[in-house]
C-alpha cells in the first residue's frame, strides 16, 4: 500500500510465517532422512542426548526472546504491528534471538537423529529467513521506528 497516504500495512510483511518455514525444514529433513538415510556424526556419539541439549537451548532462547517481547508489550507474530523496538533480554546482544532459537533448534534435531539432511536444510531454511522475513522487518521497523531503530540496529548484531 502507499505509506505516502497514511495506507500501508502495520506489518513486516514477511513472506511466511517462520514456525512454518521451520516446521517445513524439518518435515522436509525428516522425510528425505527416512528415504536415503545420511548420518553424519560417529557412532559411538551420544546423539540424542547431544542434539537435546542444543535442541532445549533453542527452545530456551525462544521463551526468552519471546517472554521479553510480551513484557514489552509487542506483538511475536510478523503478520502483527510491532508497539516498540525491544532492547532488553537477548535483544541486547542480537537483533533476532527467536531465529537463532529456531536455527539451534534445527541443528538439534539434526544431531538427535544424525541426519545430514537437516544440516542441509539450513542452508534453505536461513535464505528463508534472512530474505523473507528479516530483511522485511528492517525495512519496516526502519519505516516505523526511523532513528530509533536505526541507533538499536547500529549497536546490536543482526545476529551474533
Amino acid at each position: 500500500m502507499n505509506e505516502a497516504t497514511g495506507n500501508f500495512r502495520d506489518s513486516s510483511g514477511a513472506a511466511v510465517r517462520p514456525p512454518i518455514a521451520w516446521a517445513l525444514a524439518v518435515i522436509a529433513g525428516l522425510v528425505l532422512n527416512w528415504l536415503y538415510p545420511l548420518p553424519f556424526l560417529p557412532a559411538a556419539m551420544p546423539a540424542g542426548a547431544l542434539g537435546g541439549i542444543v535442541f532445549l537451548a533453542g527452545l530456551a532462547l525462544l521463551i526468552w526472546a519471546a517472554t521479553t517481547f510480551r513484557r514489552a508489550g509487542t506483538q511475536i507474530q510478523t503478520t502483527q504491528p510491532t508497539a516498540t523496538i525491544v532492547d532488553e533480554g537477548p535483544y541486547r546482544f542480537t537483533r533476532n534471538p527467536i531465529y537463532i532459537g529456531m536455527f539451534l533448534g534445527l541443528i538439534g534435531v539434526a544431531i538427535a537423529i544424525d541426519s545430514l539432511w537437516l544440516i542441509v536444510l539450513l542452508v534453505p531454511f536461513y535464505l528463508v529467513i534472512r530474505y523473507g522475513v528479516v530483511a522485511r522487518e528492517e525495512v519496516y521497523l526502519e519505516r516505523k521506528f526511523g532513528d530509533v531503530y536505526l541507533a538499536y540496529k547500529a549497536r546490536v548484531r543482526r545476529w551474533l
